[in-house]
């Protein structure tokens, strides 16, 4: 009678671990899928709301031991208000220098595909250097510095044309951009603040929506046409913070948050008669909320997916940051 009691505890032991087996493979399933499925508005900036300090999701457990180095890798897509389309990979490697600093290092893979033509190329590299600059085991304060580096000057064509396509089709945004920021976490709350400033413009766009150049183009113009004045454009400041909520369990977590970001000076850009204006309707807030779940594998790896919701944007936007789509899945592996 012993031995059939073991057998049947053994046999309902299996069970439960199949059954974890099961929601282990089922979430998975749901992660890697839902990029197809979710429907959501973005938000949409320069890239600095993801470096360092400021990037959202981040861990809070104190009972985890720190590993020295980290690799993520990403799927991102987005819809800009035009046709185009912009999808990337993204290569995020982190590493400890003496226990107290972070180095990122972010290099996107761009293929963006619309009504004018597709464009590839690597989009601008991000770096950052993190400084926790207190803790205690209630709550971390960190500090960030970085910048972004362009990889090309933002002049890329239309296939088999020597017309330059738009902001919203350019792999970089063709500048030279100092990034800070600072943030405070605990076990429920994320607050972050950050700060963009473009230094060096290699900006060479010159797209300009005129019916003589583009007499060939059969699709909508209308928005195209009102967000055209990006030549040779410089981009203005920017400030962000992140208001995030998390909830944790012991391997699940969700996250929601609103990410507003607030372009503080104009954008500039050449007129006809050469000289740089500033251009209206280019400063003020785009607001976001944002939605977010993580899943831990075990202490090394695990799996996350971002999405948001565009709340309000800036009147005017020739930079092609604004985006109606976005969604992020990103694998974490920890060593």
């Amino acid at each position: 009678m012993l031995h059939f009691h073991l057998i049947n505890i053994k046999s309902h032991l299996t069970t439960i671990e199949i059954m974890k087996l099961n929601q282990k493979t089922l979430l998975i399933i749901v992660f890697l899928l839902s990029p197809y499925f979710v429907v959501s508005q973005g938000c949409s900036d320069a890239g600095f709301c993801t470096m360092g300090a400021m990037k959202p999701s981040q861990d809070f457990n104190k009972n985890i031991p720190i590993k020295l180095r980290s690799i993520t890798l990403g799927l991102y897509e987005g819809q800009s208000n035009t046709s185009a389309i912009i999808r990337a990979g993204l290569l995020d490697f982190g590493v400890t220098i003496n226990n107290d600093y972070d180095l990122q290092i972010k290099v996107p893979y761009m293929y963006i595909n619309g009504n004018f033509g597709s464009t590839s190329g690597i989009g601008d590299i991000s770096l950052s250097l993190t400084k926790n600059l207190f803790t205690n085991p209630r709550f971390d304060i960190m500090g960030t510095l970085g910048t972004k580096i362009p990889t090309n000057r933002s002049d890329l064509t239309v296939p088999n044309k020597s017309m330059v396509l738009p902001m919203y089709y350019q792999t970089s945004l063709g500048t030279y951009d100092f990034i800070a920021g600072a943030s405070f976490i605990n076990r429920e709350w994320l607050i972050s603040v950050g700060y963009q400033q473009p230094i060096i413009h290699q900006n060479e766009n010159t797209f300009e929506a005129t019916m003589d150049s583009w007499g060939w183009y059969e699709g909508g113009m209308d928005y195209v046409r009102e967000h055209d004045e990006a030549r040779y454009l410089k981009r203005g400041t920017d400030i962000m913070m992140r208001f995030e909520r998390n909830f944790r369990m012991s391997r699940l977590s969700f996250n929601v948050g609103l990410l507003p970001i607030y372009r503080i000076t104009k954008d500039q850009a050449l007129n006809d008669n050469n000289e740089y204006e500033k251009l209206e309707g280019t400063t003020g807030l785009a607001l976001s909320a944002l939605f977010g779940v993580n899943y831990k594998f075990n202490v090394l790896s695990g799996i996350n997916l971002i999405y948001g919701q565009r709340i309000t944007d800036r009147e005017y936007n020739p930079d092609g940051l604004t985006r109606k789509h976005v969604i992020s899945l990103n694998y974490t592996y920890n060593f």
